[in-house]
């Protein structure tokens, strides 16, 4: 299906924008011919409201192709919101670190 068709698919079916997805993350100073740049996958954003206040969005999916498989991509798109989750609460810890305590860590 051609981008323009499928877009406004996509569109109806989300309840929400997808906010920065897979794009180019960082900066570029032409002048001194440098830059940083990565792709933004795994990527959290704040949403500021007009009313002043903000919410930690983050967004998953799956990359669908035609050999796919349904429920393996809804595994794998569990898997990643609950790490992002996880760094969010503040829970994450990297290799080698202690553990700390995570109760009410998760609201309910």
């Amino acid at each position: 299906m051609p981008r323009s068709a499928g877009r406004p698919l996509i569109e109806a079916l989300e309840g929400a924008p997808r906010g920065p997805c897979c794009g180019g993350v960082g900066w570029v100073d032409a002048d001194r011919a440098a830059g940083e740049l990565a792709v933004g996958i795994r990527t959290f954003w704040i949403d500021r409201t007009a009313s002043g206040g903000s919410s930690l969005r983050f967004g998953t999916g799956a990359g669908i192709t035609w050999d796919s498989d349904p429920e393996r991509e809804w595994v794998e798109t569990q898997f990643t919101a609950r790490r992002l989750l996880t760094v969010a609460s503040g829970a994450y810890r990297p290799s080698g670190v202690p553990a700390r305590s995570t109760a009410g860590a998760f609201p309910r």
